[in-house]
């Protein structure tokens, strides 16, 4: 028993994930010395830190049986709309801003939710429908300007820092204090799949819904619970992510979908749900905000990105559906 048990760690999808996060970080480092540091590490953080926290909350929908494409649009506007009313009003709130982010996400969210678990639409077409909605009424209401000076005190968060490493060269490198969301966000997630009722209904909800409802769990609640959770954490990761930049644009997150449900599926999620979890998750977004930020540095051209990252679906889908499809037989006799 110790014996497999040890195996399937080593084989399981997370650890084929660190070995292949390994052998591109060894493959990067080959070129680039400096690539293996610290001021790496914080780089590669600060990469992360909005994406993970969309892959997080997609990893939640895919597991309960649907999809959202709608949260790049949501993020948009989560993070525009609150910056576009203080500086128009010349209100200076941190507190404001972020309630105000996660208030507009948390609506969307609960449309979505509306569309799918009340009016039953295929959870594709719905969220595809409320990005354009959203997407459409930027543009008609807003246009396309950006907002490059955020109130003073919002403004103020982007210097405020978990730790600073100087590098040789005498260049500093710090984390920002935003960071702690996406920890935050893992840990909390974490423990709600693994430890709680609604956790185990997420899971039952996207395995087999009749299922799930024959066994007693509230299918339509906890599918409202998944994408008005989701879209309350895009309107915040929103707002982290004008802070980080600066700048508020509403055009800036949009075409991100690709690389975080790529992350997703690459994690070990199934997009047929019922499976997945977020160390994983973390584990696939580390490796695609590796491929996109560092192709150039092994030779491959930029513009093979989106290729790279379709392979990655492709690859990451087919294996997940044939180790479930290995588990479902069984051992052979």
């Amino acid at each position: 028993m110790k014996k497999k048990s040890v195996s399937g760690i080593l084989t399981s999808n997370q650890m084929i994930l660190l070995y292949i996060i390994v052998v591109l970080c060894v493959l990067i480092g080959t070129r680039n010395q400096a690539f293996l540091s610290v001021s790496t590490a914080i780089t590669l953080c600060r990469a992360m830190l909005v994406t993970l926290c969309f892959a997080v909350c997609e990893m939640l929908i895919i597991i309960s049986g649907g999809i959202d494409v709608s949260f790049p649009a949501i993020a948009c506007a989560a993070l525009f709309i609150p910056i576009k009313i203080m500086t128009d009003a010349d209100l200076d709130s941190v507190p404001l801003a972020f309630g105000m982010a996660i208030l507009i996400g948390l609506i969307f969210g609960a449309f979505n939710a509306l569309l799918i678990a009340h009016i039953q639409l295929p959870p594709l077409i719905a969220t595809l429908g409320t990005s354009s909605i959203i997407n459409g009424g930027l543009l008609v209401f807003f246009g396309s300007r950006e907002i490059s000076n955020l109130p003073d005190s919002v403004d103020a968060i982007s210097k405020q820092y978990l730790f600073t490493y100087t590098a040789p060269t005498g260049f500093e490198y710090k984390l920002t204090i935003l960071f702690l969301i996406p920890i935050l966000l893992c840990v909390f997630v974490a423990v709600l799949l693994r430890y709680t009722m609604l956790g185990r209904g997420i899971y039952a909800v996207g395995g087999d819904a009749n299922a799930a409802r024959i066994a007693g769990f509230n299918v339509r609640r906890i599918r409202v619970f998944a994408y008005t959770f989701s879209g309350a954490v895009t309107g915040l990761a929103a707002m982290a992510y004008c802070i980080l930049m600066r700048t508020a644009n509403p055009k800036n997150l949009m075409g991100s979908e690709m690389m975080v449900i790529a992350a997703v599926v690459v994690g070990g999620t199934r997009i047929t749900g019922g499976h997945g979890g977020v160390l994983g998750t973390i584990l696939g977004v580390c490796l695609i905000t590796l491929i996109q930020n560092n192709l150039i540095m092994l030779g491959v051209p930029t513009y093979w990105q989106k290729f790279v990252v379709g392979l990655v679906i492709v690859l990451g889908t087919s294996i997940t559906s044939l180790r479930a499809k290995r588990i479902a037989q069984g051992p052979k006799v």
